[in-house]
């Protein structure tokens, strides 16, 4: 919605618990009444994976789980857009109440456990849409499964022709032993497998789905080189950085104490300090997503400036809405006027080492 409606609506949204506060937001673009956007400026261009975006700015995984307004999205200012996390068979998550809104601290605490429609539901809308929109699709594994690596060559096969990349999401804290994929003998395994499948499915495309590992925050960092080193050396495209933390900084409201995945403002130097070991590791040679806290135009170019070549957001909509959109396309377009730089990539990575060596003073 526009930001003058997103002002008039947001005491009525807030009003409701935050899950109910969501479906209304979605059912509202799903209306297709919502203005577009203007035209983006040029020198907000960008390259992802040999395709043009008009901006390098994303929402994240999470919002919209079963792909029903992608397009919508997009229509509304962000470059792209990437939907899920979605997992073969459709499940309901966790029991409620599952997703928490902490207004004091900007922040959301969620466990709502990869509740989706499944895969078949969220291809059949793909199958609808333009396929020159850059949709991407963030798969997971059901809880039940006997199988879990499985479920992800599942999601490969099935969206590798309607995705403009794939995400494979290890790291959410709200599936029990998902994380354990991250590293060892498991990621190992999981990388080899995952694109085993993207070459099959290759062979029968015009070309190899772009793919992306999404991780945690959380990671150690030997962990976290790791990781990066393995996706590196595997094959893997791309890596975003990162999921919700386990972790609790001090936070003011009183569902700071609740379990699950915190997002929002409190998890930004923990992401981005992340995002910079990964560039740091990966000598930016893989393109990398900054997601975490991004919540102005000075924490998205600063993610930029970690090693971000793509930006994601999704807390920080709640709270502001989408002028934040507007308010950080106008930072980044001033940052590059005052660095008298034509394009953002001149940017990328140039704080790596900063802020790879900051220390975490957080819980």
């Amino acid at each position: 919605m526009s930001a003058d409606l997103f002002a008039l609506a947001r005491p009525l949204l807030h009003a409701f618990d935050p899950e109910k506060s969501h479906q209304l937001t979605i059912a509202a673009l799903r209306t297709g009444l919502i203005p577009s956007a203007l035209p983006d400026d040029s020198r907000l261009a960008t390259q992802a994976f040999g395709k043009a975006l008009s901006n390098p700015i994303g929402l994240a995984a999470g919002f919209d789980k079963d792909g029903e307004v992608p397009h919508r999205l997009m229509a509304i200012g962000f470059g792209f857009a990437e939907i899920g996390t979605v997992t073969p068979k459709p499940q309901s998550g966790n029991l409620k109440p599952r997703l928490f809104r902490l207004k004091e601290d900007a922040a959301i605490i969620n466990r709502l456990g990869f509740n989706n429609q499944g895969h078949d539901s969220a291809a059949q809308r793909l199958e609808r849409l333009d396929r020159k929109l850059f949709i991407g699709v963030n798969i997971g594994a059901n809880k039940d499964s006997t199988d879990r690596i499985g479920d992800y060559v599942l999601g490969v096969r099935r969206f590798a022709g309607l995705a403009s990349y794939l995400t494979v999401n290890i790291s959410s804290p709200n599936t029990p032993g998902l994380r354990d994929l991250q590293t060892g003998p498991a990621l190992r395994e999981l990388l080899e497998r995952v694109l085993s499948a993207r070459a099959e499915a290759a062979a029968k495309l015009a070309r190899p789905v772009p793919l992306m590992v999404k991780v945690s925050p959380d990671l150690a960092d030997e962990d976290l080189d790791e990781v990066a080193l393995a996706c590196l050396r595997s094959g893997v495209d791309g890596m975003i950085i990162s999921n919700t933390t386990i972790t609790r900084p001090p936070l003011r409201s009183m569902h700071g104490s609740e379990t699950g995945g915190l997002s929002g403002s409190p998890l930004f130097v923990r992401s981005t300090r992340a995002l910079a070991r990964v560039y740091r590791r990966t000598e930016g040679r893989i393109l990398l997503v900054g997601v975490g806290g991004v919540s102005s135009a000075a924490t998205a170019i600063e993610k930029v400036r970690a090693g971000a070549s793509l930006i994601q957001l999704y807390t920080a909509l709640t709270f502001k809405g989408p002028r934040l959109l507007t308010e950080i396309k106008k930072g980044l377009l001033q940052k590059l006027s005052e660095q008298r730089l034509s394009r953002l990539a001149d940017l990328t990575g140039i704080g790596a080492d900063e802020w790879a060596e900051r220390p975490l003073l957080e819980g």
